[in-house]
């Protein structure tokens, strides 16, 4: 249940505009404290541990919420971000194409998250979403548009920074930038 759930694919619609509003847009904001429970939780008990925790609630994107949930280092040197996308709206929203990622390679293998970025700035380094070895992005895939107060669970894998770097930017176009402790 919670492969299926990762591997779920929705989106959301920006509203229009152009990328260059993206991730400091007008609309979104970044709040780093934990959001109130919504009730009781349904599901397995992995998903349930997946999302019990917020390291940063970004809203923007036309009336997108990402909260993120961890950003866990792994064996292999990399990194993987959880979070949880809802829309807020009362509306179905389309996914903006701006998180498919700008590399033509990647925008052949259809909606993902690839155009996500950390950004390391004590390193001064930005780490991409890792590509498997068909050029297929790490990361959840297929999302296109999502009902109104839907929500799924989303993961993406970047390159691990190194150990004696404790955060990053979390940055998604369309959404505003979002600093994240790592683990």
């Amino acid at each position: 249940m919670t492969l299926s759930l990762l591997l779920t694919a929705c989106g959301g619609d920006a509203g229009g505009g152009d990328g260059g509003e993206g991730q400091q847009g007008k609309s979104g904001s970044v709040s780093s404290a934990p959001a109130a429970p919504d009730g009781p939780k349904s599901g397995s008990e992995a998903e349930d541990s997946i999302t019990d925790k917020t390291l940063a609630t970004i809203n923007g994107a036309g009336g997108f919420e990402l909260v993120i949930h961890s950003a866990a280092r792994e064996q292999g040197g990399f990194l993987t971000v959880t979070g949880t996308l809802k829309n807020t709206t009362s509306g179905t929203l389309d996914a903006p194409l701006e998180w498919n990622g700008e590399e033509l390679h990647v925008k052949k293998t259809g909606p993902s998250f690839a155009g996500a970025t950390l950004i390391d700035k004590s390193e001064k380094k930005r780490y991409y979403v890792l590509r498997d070895t068909e050029g297929f992005p790490l990361t959840t895939t297929g999302v296109t548009t999502m009902k109104a107060g839907e929500s799924i669970v989303i993961f993406a894998q970047f390159p691990a920074p190194p150990a004696t770097v404790a955060q990053v930017e979390f940055q998604l176009p369309k959404m505003s930038p979002a600093t994240i402790e790592l683990s």
